[in-house]
């Protein structure tokens, strides 16, 4: 529970740090929310602007055949008047006609303009000061913005303000329908994503080309809501345009230069295209030939022209199609940056180790980046990615620092201590659940299997002592790999001995099959190296095995500056008893009633070899060998076993003596000595056919 708690304090921190860079918003976390958001274009691609807001291009074409630009005024009005014959609404003018040419061409264009009665005109603000004809910005009071609402005791509008500003020709406004400036701002790194919608100039407020394109091709005045921190929104009839407290508005762009409907300016002022092909359409004139154009660079596009800026504006106004920041937004923000901290810390709670962990935050941080894009993508919600991402990152690097540094250390202390006599699968268990190892002695039922080396004495004498050791690790390495192999935990080395225990210190399911397959393992293995040994000229080896189920205490035992983990009790005693007993019944691998009982039917063939009375327990144990060769006397011997019990002593003989003989069985053989025995001398008539063992 405290290491748990210890994650979530993680996530709570650096949900507060993250959140205070949120409010402070430094310049460098601000830049990468920026690209990071700019991605979101380029994945959801591009998509398909309003079709009648249409881009009239001074293209590359027009250039080639009209010449370079500037055209005569005769021409530009040419293109004016041809833009209204076939069907404009509005013609939004991204070009501005400051400086006269000649009276005949400046009249020309003027007539134009003023016969086609639907043009918005551009215009630009500075700040360097120049003259200015009095008439032409008398002529600009029709373009300004009325104020529709504003909240009580607000004394300023936080709009940028220009001192001056450049103008058409007064004969070229007195007959436009009205004018929109076409600045605009980019961001720290030099991309537009915002469009400027309203501007201060002389105390007044003026709206975008944008803005009064759209104004006239709806009907309407461009209203304007202020609330206490600011813009709030610009109304033109029933479209409301959101806007930020600056006066300007986040763009949707609809994908790389080129995305609106384009027409070449020659093929409108040539009266190329069918009739009513621009109806009901607002056109935006620029310039998108290289070197005459302003060049925009966009999360898109690095060469966006400046004119597509304007149609986007008015093409995500007639969809309502804007990218939203309002109260809810912020709110969806505040939340991902308090609460997913705090859930990956909840998570990585629960995570095992380092690995885990990794996936639990790449999870989460795909999960938020998953719900920030469905966000952008359906709900056209501008969210930041950049803090919540920051919270994630600073819980995982502080949780995963500090499970290194304080849990996987006990983890690394816990696997030095276990490495040694576990199997690398419980290592790991216990590395990913410490809690689950009691390490202070615990009782549960475990599987216990000795193996000892039959006449052990007798080869060590005949060895030097480093030939006894090469013996020695040749054969207890592969039978200790078989242990660990099998899910068990190497209790000991006792001499030629080999204690081991499963389903401790963690659950081993089918531990007492684990300890019958290890025990047929090492008997395998045995035959393998006896042949090396032969080879050789070494002596080789038989071991006995002996396996008991039952309850025992396991734990880490002894004292303080020395102790091992093992286990002891009853069971433990018995297991090595049967060990013993191979010795007396000539067999390899002796079980208990209760190891046998627990091992699935047809994994391993069995055969009852006795009823025994061991040292200091007063009921008999049934004892099974676990058999590996000779399988086809298992009926036989049964039958002389009945026949034994049954004290038909001299028929029971004849069988096993025939056993003896033909596979040189050694229980045949000890029952064939008991059946002698009896026949000389009957058992008692209270006999129960249990052997009482006068030995371990």
């Amino acid at each position: 529970m405290k290491k748990r708690i210890v994650f979530v304090a993680f996530g709570l921190f650096a949900a507060i740090l993250a959140l205070l860079g949120y409010r402070l918003a430094p310049q460098a976390l601000q830049q990468l929310d920026y690209r990071m958001k700019d991605a979101r274009f380029r994945v959801r691609g591009p998509i398909t602007p309003h079709k009648d807001v249409v881009v009239v291009a001074i293209d590359h074409a027009s250039i080639k055949e009209l010449g370079r630009w500037p055209w005569s005024r005769e021409v530009t009005g040419k293109l004016i008047e041809n833009l209204a014959y076939y069907g404009t609404k509005v013609t939004a003018l991204d070009i501005v006609f400051s400086e006269p040419q000649s009276a005949v061409p400046d009249a020309a264009l003027a007539s134009s303009i003023a016969k086609s009665g639907n043009v918005v005109m551009g215009y630009f603000f500075r700040e360097e000061e120049q003259a200015v004809d009095p008439i032409a910005i008398a002529q600009m009071e029709r373009a300004t913005v009325k104020l529709m609402k504003v909240a009580e005791g607000v004394q300023s509008i936080p709009l940028i303000e220009y001192s001056n500003l450049d103008v058409n020709l007064a004969q070229f406004g007195s007959n436009a329908l009205n004018f929109g400036f076409f600045n605009a701002k980019s961001d720290g790194d030099g991309l537009y994503r915002r469009s400027i919608l309203l501007l201060l100039y002389n105390g007044d407020i003026y709206p975008s080309l944008a803005m009064n394109a759209l104004r006239h091709y709806l009907g309407g005045d461009v209203m304007l809501e202020v609330k206490s921190y600011g813009i709030d929104s610009l109304q033109i009839g029933s479209l409301r345009v959101p806007s930020q407290e600056d006066g300007t508005m986040a763009l949707n762009y609809y994908g790389p230069a080129r995305s609106f409907r384009t027409i070449s300016a020659v093929d409108v002022i040539k009266k190329r295209l069918k009739k009513d092909e621009l109806k009901g359409a607002m056109a935006f004139v620029g310039a998108t030939e290289i070197g005459i154009y302003d060049i925009r660079p966009t999360p898109f596009d690095a060469l966006q022209p400046g004119v597509e800026l304007h149609a986007t504006v008015a093409a995500n106004a007639l969809e309502r199609r804007f990218l939203k920041y309002d109260g809810i937004t912020q709110m969806y923000e505040m939340l991902c940056i308090l609460l997913l901290p705090i859930l990956l810390g909840l998570i990585l709670a629960f995570m095992p180790g380092t690995f885990a962990g990794l996936a639990a935050f790449a999870g989460t941080t795909g999960l938020f980046l998953t719900l920030n894009y469905l966000g952008f993508s359906t709900g056209l919600r501008d969210m930041t990615i950049i803090y919540p991402l920051l919270g994630l990152g600073l819980t995982y690097l502080g949780s995963e620092s500090w499970r290194n540094l304080v849990v996987e250390k006990k983890g690394r202390q816990l696997k030095k201590a276990f490495s040694n006599y576990v199997s690398p699968d419980l290592v790991r268990e216990i590395e990913k659940n410490p809690d689950k190892l009691v390490l202070g002695g615990e009782q549960r039922e475990i599987s216990i299997l000795f193996s000892d080396i039959r006449g052990f004495t007798t080869v060590s004498e005949s060895l030097t002592p480093p030939e006894l050791v090469t013996l020695l690790n040749e054969y207890l390495s592969p039978m200790t790999r078989i242990v660990l192999e099998e899910k068990g935990t190497l209790d000991k080395f006792i001499g030629d001995a080999v204690m081991a225990i499963f389903n401790a210190p963690l659950d081993v399911p089918g531990h007492a099959e684990h300890a019958c397959t290890a025990a047929v393992r090492m008997m395998e293995e045995l035959k393998r190296l006896n042949v090396g040994f032969a080879e050789r000229g070494m002596h080789t080896l038989d071991i006995g095995v002996g396996i008991n189920t039952g309850p025992a205490v396991v734990g880490n035992m002894g004292a303080d500056i020395r102790f091992d983990y093992t286990a002891i009790g009853d069971s433990v005693n018995l297991a090595s008893r049967l060990e013993g007993l191979n010795k007396y019944y000539g067999s390899h691998i002796l079980v208990s009633e209760d190891t046998h009982k627990q091992v699935s039917s047809g994994r391993f063939t069995f055969r009852e070899v006795d009823r025994v009375r061991v040292k200091g327990k007063h009921l008999p144990i049934v004892m099974y060998e676990l058999m590996i060769t000779n399988l086809e006397l298992l009926p036989r011997f049964e039958e002389g076993l009945e026949k034994y019990r049954s004290q038909q002593f001299a028929e029971a003989q004849l069988i096993f003596d025939q056993l003896v003989a033909d596979y040189s069985d050694g229980p045949s053989r000890l029952y064939s000595s008991r059946c002698t025995d009896y026949l000389e001398t009957p058992p008692p008539t209270d006999w129960d056919g249990v052997y009482t063992a006068k030995s371990k």
